[in-house]
């Protein structure tokens, strides 16, 4: 029996019972595909082909097959690197910084949040790989032994810094995540009916059954995880700006770049989790769990991070005016006015306009405008990698050496390939595996007149009553109740 609050609307709407929420998420995972999954699998399949394809001729015909050159020898893959793996922060962010912050609207969107930085951080580090240009020697990065003489990694470069911050940071999120979705697996377990099914879910459960020392180990090593995954969500992305930033290319060599890049990856990765969030509440009917609080909550942050991003963009063109290095100046100069001002302009209106109009209610609480923004953001945040990294290459110190980059097909086929990739394992988390956390959003289920006594809070003797309600708000609630009026 809980107190209903007259000021927060509850994070699970519906009026829902424990029972209802193990029907509402076991349900996709029991029944058979249907066409809209199917639909959205065979599309998914298609572009992991051309993916795929794409690899190919990369791999046997080289680096070659894409637009690089001599003055660009980053571009396409090094952007896409970068935007796949902001992309995978907002899941460490759910998972980790909400959950010390004991934030409980984290409950029905942290399951989702932590797959999509799995499958981020997977499609990231498909570029590094494949622009060694002889993958089969990937494992050269770590420092191993070797019988190769004095051959040995570069513990100064920022690169290596990569290799460890993103297998850290992949090793930890997998663990995380799986940690939690265990006494999930041991209720899909408990209701399976086929043999197969049974055993599989048998295996991914570890042997789980909710035994107090089974749910007291769980959250201690939640709250471990937590732990270490917290400095992860700064130290990632700081890591992969350091790529730039400890270099001495004008545009790259600044201090700003590493909360810059962190606020950068939280904006384009809650963007993200909006994209696939209001899909599946509606594809997997779903919308009493993640809710229009929900949804407004992950706006304000996306808002606030978007604004720290353009706070950003205005103190670079301040330091490289107020060094009085040329060079600098004209670095950011030519971003704007040079031949690649479309992209610039794209990136600040995608990340610093658009993403004022959250400050507007009605924006915040629809559905249809929130889809679209989150969507624009991560093609600004796109841009944003881009015009860092091009226009800072394109035009160097030496005029006969300027160039312009333009992709090739293969370029292009390996980027929107990724997606195919990407979209092809959420799809599949999200038909085999519970894609809401049952076991987290039971504990913030709210007793309301609909599914049981509403306590008001004044006289625990006297209070607890039953009353009709309308529309689901609870009878005894102030006049104000309704935040939407």
């Amino acid at each position: 029996m809980q107190h209903v609050s007259p000021v927060r609307e509850p994070l699970v709407t519906g009026g829902k019972s424990y029972h209802d929420v193990t029907q509402d998420v076991c349900r996709q995972v029991e029944a058979a595909p249907n066409v809209r999954w199917m639909a959205a699998l065979s599309v998914a399949l298609f572009f992991l082909g051309v993916f795929l394809y794409s690899v190919y001729r990369t791999l046997w015909y080289g680096i070659g097959e894409w637009g690089l050159n001599k003055t660009v020898g980053w571009a396409w893959d090094i952007t896409n690197f970068v935007w796949w793996v902001g992309i995978g922060h907002a899941g460490t962010l759910i998972s980790a910084v909400l959950l010390l912050f004991r934030q409980k609207w984290r409950s029905s969107i942290n399951r989702a949040a932590e797959a999509m930085t799995i499958f981020a951080v997977i499609c990231a580090a498909m570029f590094p790989v494949l622009h060694m240009g002889r993958p089969w020697l990937a494992y050269w990065v770590f420092p191993l032994q070797n019988t190769f003489g004095s051959l040995w990694v570069n513990f100064n470069s920022p690169l290596l810094w990569d290799v460890f911050a993103i297998s850290t940071y992949f090793t930890v999120s997998l663990v995380f995540w799986y940690t939690g979705l265990v006494p999930d697996f041991a209720t899909i377990r408990d209701r399976a009916k086929g043999p197969i099914a049974k055993v599989a879910y048998s295996l991914l459960s570890m042997g789980w059954t909710g035994s107090a020392k089974h749910w007291s180990r769980y959250e201690t090593v939640s709250l471990i995880l937590a732990g270490v995954s917290t400095p992860l969500v700064l130290s990632v992305h700081t890591i992969v700006s350091m790529d730039f930033a400890t270099s001495v290319v004008p545009g790259w060599h600044t201090t700003i770049f590493p909360p810059y890049f962190v606020a950068g990856a939280i904006f384009s990765g809650f963007a993200m989790v909006l994209t696939l969030m209001l899909i599946t509440r509606v594809v997997f009917k779903l919308e009493d769990y993640i809710t229009m609080e929900h949804i407004a909550l992950m706006n304000k942050i996306m808002m606030i991070t978007g604004s720290i991003v353009g706070v950003a963009y205005i103190t670079e063109f301040f330091i490289a005016w107020y060094s009085q290095v040329e060079f600098e100046q004209y670095a950011f100069i030519n971003r704007a006015t040079g031949p690649y001002w479309w992209a610039y302009w794209s990136m600040m209106t995608c990340n610093v306009i658009t993403p004022q109009l959250v400050w507007i209610r009605k924006v915040r609480y629809s559905i249809p405008l929130t889809f679209v923004l989150s969507i624009i953001v991560n093609i600004g945040m796109w841009f944003e990698r881009f015009v860092i990294i091009v226009t800072s290459l394109h035009r160097d110190y030496l005029p006969s050496s300027w160039v312009m980059f333009s992709p090739t097909i293969i370029d292009i086929g390996i980027y929107v390939g990724t997606m195919g990739l990407f979209f092809t394992l959420f799809l599949l988390f999200a038909k085999f595996f519970p894609v809401v956390n049952m076991a987290e959003v039971k504990t913030v289920l709210k007793y309301t007149v609909d599914n049981g006594p509403t306590y008001t809070g004044h006289d625990p003797h006297h209070d607890l009553i039953h009353k009709p309600t309308t529309h689901g708000v609870p009878a005894n609630a102030p006049v104000n109740y309704n935040k939407h009026d």
